[in-house]
């Protein structure tokens, strides 16, 4: 709609928002008139109207099996919409249109905004499947006509009032009219059905909505009032009342066709089942944080431990042995970590990559620069806790073995997404260090050593990816790996 409005019209930004504010509301003036509804907008020079939206009912057959959007019409073609553009009223006269061997009656809504008249909204209603309507059908036309109005007046839709089409109560489940002192006129069955939910006993219909919400409301005091003015329909407002198990959304439309309150529309949905599986995702989100933060703090115990028994380790090797395993247990833990802040079972591992970078650097303090380039990204913690185990061999293995006793340099870790989504993104990382490089002979796929076995063992068994390491030039280690970016079923 931005485009066509822009490309073909004189409306400002304003007058935009405006449309864009009715394009989120219309979907129940569909509903309430069985209607399509299309917005036509005349062009910057005044000889044609060009369509901007469209909106077909979920009440009733289309009269228009295509999309409309972005038609153009000269003006004069279509009588209804001058006569709308032009005299700012709604227009109902005309026989029938025949579209398809499908008869169409065709009205035309001004849409106003500060006196002004924006566009025209073309009612086209099925005729078809006409038959003698019912009192809810009754209800809805009149309701239909009132919004009608409004929208020629310039009265609706409300201003500052954006609704979320997926998430409001559409009229389909459930729907009271109510007069002028919020006592209710007609409820639909859906809305009856909603209100059995909390409690109710009785029929609404004759019942002050606004009291009766209120007392099936299990709350005392000023969000009482609230209930009873909203429910009553004298804002346009939504909430959701709980009560007997029960949870019910509102939402008050006031009616205001001439500029007078005649009532109001008082929408309906049942949301108990909704907002129970809602509560339950909310308990496992927290059960499954609580997990990951006792895990954590499990590994930093057993890590605690070991650097105990390190200490009173008289053999050197045996106390290494000890500090490396603290720090292959450390860098599973910080995944675990970063998993128990998260709502979901992914984790910026940037975060993640810096912590291990800063633990494994304690080897050397002061004498070897560690840093990374690059992003990891977002990685699902079946690739994480892995990955970040990875990245700690490979790290102690440079520090450890490509510089000597007191000995400076660089070691480097850089990381490249590749591919858009996840199922075939793919995740290169490089470890550079610029030390003594590998010794002759040396073949990272044969080598005997505990670290290189686990890099080898994560990379190629659990994360499905490639692992390398060959001579850097000029001198020092190039560790490359290429692995995938999601979780490999």
């Amino acid at each position: 709609m931005n485009d066509l409005v822009r490309q073909h019209t004189a409306l400002s930004e304003t007058d935009l928002e405006w449309l864009h504010l009715l394009v989120s509301e219309w979907q129940l003036l569909s509903d309430l008139s069985f209607a399509d509804l299309v917005l036509w907008v005349p062009t910057l020079d005044g000889t044609r109207y060009v369509s901007v939206a469209q909106m077909r009912p979920n009440t009733g057959p289309t009269s228009y099996q295509d999309d409309m959007v972005g038609h153009l019409v000269p003006r004069g073609r279509r009588p209804l919409l001058d006569a709308a553009l032009d005299e700012g009223r709604i227009v109902r006269e005309g026989d029938p249109e025949w579209r398809e061997e499908v008869p169409v009656r065709v009205e035309s809504i001004p849409v106003r905004r500060e006196g002004r008249v924006l566009g025209v909204i073309a009612r086209n209603t099925n005729l078809l499947t006409v038959r003698t309507p019912s009192r809810l059908e009754l209800t809805y036309l009149q309701s239909a006509s009132d919004l009608a109005q409004m929208i020629a007046a310039g009265s609706f839709p409300f201003p500052g009032q954006q609704v979320d089409m997926d998430a409001s109560p559409r009229a389909g489940d459930g729907l009271m009219r109510l007069d002028a002192d919020g006592v209710v006129t007609y409820a639909s069955p859906n809305a009856l059905s909603a209100y059995h939910r909390l409690g109710l006993a009785a029929d609404l219909v004759g019942q002050h909505l606004g009291t009766t919400t209120a007392e099936l409301a299990p709350t005392r005091g000023p969000v009482d009032e609230a209930i009873v003015k909203l429910a009553s329909g004298w804002a346009p407002r939504e909430t959701e009342v709980e009560g007997n198990g029960g949870v019910i959304q509102l939402r008050a439309i006031p009616l205001k066709p001439k500029g007078v309150r005649i009532g109001s529309l008082v929408l309906c949905r049942d949301v108990t089942e909704l907002r129970r599986r809602e509560r339950e995702l909310i308990t496992k989100d927290a059960t499954i944080r609580e997990i990951h933060h006792r895990v954590k703090n499990n590994l930093q115990t057993v890590a605690a431990l070991l650097r105990l028994q390190a200490r009173r380790m008289d053999s050197e090797g045996g106390r290494e042995a000890l500090n490396e395993a603290v720090r292959r247990v450390g860098s599973i833990a910080i995944v675990h970590e970063t998993l128990s802040q998260n709502l979901d079972e992914r984790v910026e591992f940037d975060e993640i990559a810096d912590r291990v970078i800063a633990m494994v650097a304690e080897i050397s303090p002061g004498k070897v620069e560690c840093r990374r380039t690059g992003r990891f990204g977002i990685l699902d913690a079946e690739v994480a806790t892995p990955l970040s185990m990875v990245l700690t061999e490979i790290l102690q293995n440079a520090l450890e073995h490509a510089f000597t006793q007191g000995e400076g340099g660089r070691v480097e870790v850089s990381a490249t997404r590749t591919g858009s989504g996840r199922a075939d993104g793919r995740l290169l990382i490089t470890v550079l260090d610029d030390g003594s490089g590998l010794p002759e002979g040396f073949d990272p796929q044969r080598a005997g050593n505990l670290g290189l076995q686990i890099v080898r063992t994560l990379v190629e068994g659990e994360l499905g990816g490639t692992f390398d390491m060959l001579r850097a030039e000029p001198r020092g280690t190039k560790v490359v790996l290429d692995i995938p970016a999601s979780p490999q079923k």
